[in-house]
């Protein structure tokens, strides 16, 4: 991607994207030009070389990143041709998602824990935090049933907080790393919620084929799924469907054709050679190029060539090594030390072993980019590319695709991911610092013929297998994979914390209130009544229960309550007469209804309690508490066919854990109906829902119109069912199926007071 101007996206509200790519960094870093204008140029970094040339051939395709910089992110812009979204990470959030979790906790364990990792709980909360930005940012901008592509380590709890509002798209998660094997896995505090949230994807793709297995293996020991062959059987909470996952193994690539094609300019070919001329035009040059990383075995690449000069096996005058190490994570202390490191060594080579005017390392901490590194690639006669641990390893397929003369030798780790296609390279073991030697040596004395011979062989397999062929097999895989539920999730209407203008708020309670037969229906807690830690403290505003008590009497209205609130509970904080409906734990149980309403439309033998329900409800209940006993504070109700578990009240990080135990169980249990909300899980019994309680109402009460008002995600059932003529307003912030939202519940009294306004004009 050339460096381009941004351009704002012209219309944020536009139907979304086809394809949707959500990576840690976005594909571009920003630049402030003399004028002020914005230049944008393209990023450092495997994934971005990888995914540039795909998004070209897509044509809507967006990609969801983190801009580069902390605070506050730019809006989404336009580079050539692709919609990119920034999401935002403050200074905190990079030290602790990305430099802490990512770096100091993954990273090093999924490659073998060659540096131990760290772990920190805060590190955790703010993976989940920013994890849970990236997915708010990306699911809105996919199309009705698009795909959305997740990539890497940093992201992998992104898929199911996907799943969670767009059950409508196809999810795909490609690991550019090592996963490793579930004895390393299972030391992750953690390790479930991760494996859960990659899970939330539809195809989950790998490096190597090892790396599947491991994953396979985590997913059927330590959360106890069905495994068959390459797909895994998810089950759904409680009574939803099981879902089938595909794990599978898709080696990534480059952009063969345009790395080769640039190694034909005139301007490359005299590059290189000047090059070697500014070497003093050695018999050999010998190259390493890697960011600074401790997987890279930098260290022991060069342990082994200081120990080649030491020995005479190889004289500075006639070879040299140039080491190319890219500046990476320079802020977390792992790296510092490496820095450190290999800086020593080098000079401590150099000193012993350089002549005047040549060093026997040109070491090089800096960039290059793609025309120069090419240029470097064409001017080595060997590569050395020396991983402890690598999830595949560009550099050496891009140094194959630099060499169209079919010249150079590729000296290749059996840790790397590419060792398993590039098997025509010299293969060593680098922990072996003899057998690298000796690999080194071989790799300098290849004749012309077994170059071209091996050459022929790597190139093949490198301009066959490319970048786009890579991604049209993921793709491909990721349409045969899973089905896309379009039923349950209702598309947001609203996000975020916007609250509708009172203009267009008043505009559209002045039409609902001219319907002929209107539902005026509202959630309890929240709503009418303030959240508070103790449930039996709750306090209804009294002036907005008067309010539906006098619209409950106003001929053509009819008026409820529906709550997760037990019926009696809800009955004792109420005391709203009989006029008004009164509908408990999410629509299972239904109170006396107004003469006027036809009782026979509700179905109360579906509500019924049986024997084999009050015992499953008991065992429930027996979990919950045992739940509930290892973490203080968190309370169990009891409820006529529900066992609700209650976490606001808990210690320290007891609600999230408390909550994590509970969604665990309800994978379990298949005929229950299981729903989260705030800081409260439900389990019942009898199938029902708020949104389905409301639908019964409005047919029993013969509405021509309905208006709710509710602030949980149990409400998200009811705003879900919105028609035409209906209203749904969303109290307080968070993404919303509803029509309308309202600050709070001072903002509900003065909605009720307008409404009975507006319906006495009428």
């Amino acid at each position: 991607m050339p460096s381009s101007v941004s351009h704002p996206v012209d219309d944020p509200a536009r139907p979304g994207h086809d394809l949707v790519v959500v990576a840690n960094r976005l594909p571009v870093d920003s630049r402030t030009l003399p004028d002020g204008a914005t230049e944008w140029v393209t990023s450092p970094g495997g994934l971005v070389t990888a995914m540039e040339s795909v998004m070209r051939t897509v044509d809507s395709g967006a990609w969801v990143g983190w801009a580069g910089t902390p605070g506050q992110q730019p809006a989404p812009f336009e580079a050539d041709g692709m919609s990119l979204y920034p999401v935002r990470l403050d200074q905190e959030e990079i030290e602790r998602y990305y430099e802490g979790y990512s770096n100091a906790t993954l990273w090093p364990l999924y490659h073998d824990v060659i540096v131990a990792p760290v772990f920190h709980r805060t590190w955790w909360d703010s993976y989940v935090t920013a994890n849970r930005r990236f997915a708010r940012t990306a699911a809105p901008t996919a199309s009705e049933g698009g795909t959305i592509w997740v990539h890497d380590y940093q992201l992998q709890l992104v898929p199911r907080m996907i799943r969670e509002d767009r059950a409508d798209v196809r999810i795909g998660f490609f690991n550019h790393i090592p996963f490793p094997s579930v004895e390393l896995f299972s030391q992750l505090p953690k390790r479930n919620q991760i494996l859960r949230g990659l899970l939330g994807a539809d195809l989950v793709g790998f490096q190597r084929e090892s790396d599947a297995q491991n994953f396979l293996a985590a997913v059927r020991k330590l959360l106890g799924y069905h495994v068959d062959g390459q797909t895994i059987s998810v089950p759904g909470l409680g009574a939803a469907p099981v879902r089938e996952v595909v794990a599978q193994t898709f080696p990534i690539s480059i952009d063969s054709t345009a790395v080769s094609a640039l190694t034909e300019e005139p301007e490359l070919r005299e590059r290189a050679m000047q090059l070697r001329r500014d070497l003093g035009n050695p018999q050999h040059v010998v190259l390493g190029v890697d960011r600074l990383d401790y997987t890279k075995g930098i260290r022991h690449r060069l342990k082994a060539w200081g120990e080649l000069l030491g020995d005479g096996s190889i004289d500075p005058r006639e070879t040299v090594m140039i080491q190319v190490a890219t500046p990476s994570r320079e802020r977390v202390e792992a790296y510092q030390q490496l820095r450190d490191e290999v800086e020593l060594i080098v000079g401590r080579i150099n000193g012993d072993h350089s002549s005047i005017g040549r060093a026997a390392v040109s070491y090089q901490h800096r960039s290059f980019d793609r025309r120069d590194m090419t240029a470097l690639f064409m001017a080595a006669d060997v590569v050395l590319v020396t991983a402890l641990r690598d999830g595949m390893n560009l550099v050496a397929k891009e140094y194959v695709a630099s060499r169209p003369d079919l010249r150079g030798v590729l000296v290749l780790s059996e840790f790397a991911g590419a060792a398993d296609e590039l098997r025509a390279a010299v293969m060593v073991n680098p922990h072996d610092i003899d057998e690298l030697k000796a690999a080194i040596l071989r790799a300098l004395a290849l004749t012309d013929e077994e170059q071209e011979e091996a050459m022929r062989s790597l190139r093949h397999q490198v301009m066959e297998n490319d970048v786009q062929a890579w991604a049209h097999d993921f793709l491909q895989r990721l349409e045969h994979s899973g089905a896309p539920d379009r039923g349950p999730k209702p598309t947001v209407r609203l996000s975020g914390e916007d609250i509708t203008a009172p203009e267009d708020l008043d505009a559209s309670l002045r039409t609902f209130a001219r319907t002929p037969r209107i539902l005026i229906a509202t959630d309890f807690d929240g709503v009418l009544a303030p959240i508070v830690a103790d449930r039996d403290a709750v306090a209804p505003d009294p002036t907005a229960l008067a309010t539906l008590r006098e619209l409950s009497e106003m001929p053509g209205v009819a008026v409820a309550l529906i709550s997760g609130r037990a019926l009696g509970d809800l009955d004792s904080h109420a005391r709203m007469p009989s006029s008004v409906v009164l509908v408990g734990s999410h629509g299972a149980e239904v109170g006396a209804l107004p003469p006027w309403m036809q009782a026979e439309v509700l179905d109360s033998a579906a509500l019924s309690m049986t024997p084999e329900k009050d015992e499953l409800l008991a065992s429930i209940t027996e979990n919950l508490r045992r739940i509930a006993r290892a973490h203080p504070g968190v309370e169990v109700e009891l409820k006529p066919s529900a066992a609700v578990l209650h976490t606001r009240n808990a210690r320290g990080r007891g609600s999230h854990n408390a909550t994590e135990s509970a969604l665990e169980y309800a994978v379990t249990l298949p005929e229950v109906t299981v729903t989260p909300g705030k800081e409260v899980v439900e389990f019942s019994v009898v199938h029902t829902s708020k949104g389905a309680a409301i639908e019964t109402l409005a047919r029993a009460s013969a509405a021509d119109a309905w208006l709710y008002l509710g602030d949980d995600v149990t409400d998200e059932t009811v705003f879900g069912r919105l028609e035409q003529a209906d209203m749904g307003i969303k109290v307080g912030d968070g993404d919303t199926a509803a029509s309308h939202r309202v600050a709070g519940t001072d903002e509900v009294v003065a909605v009720l007071a307008r409404l009975a306004e507006l319906r006495r004009e009428s």
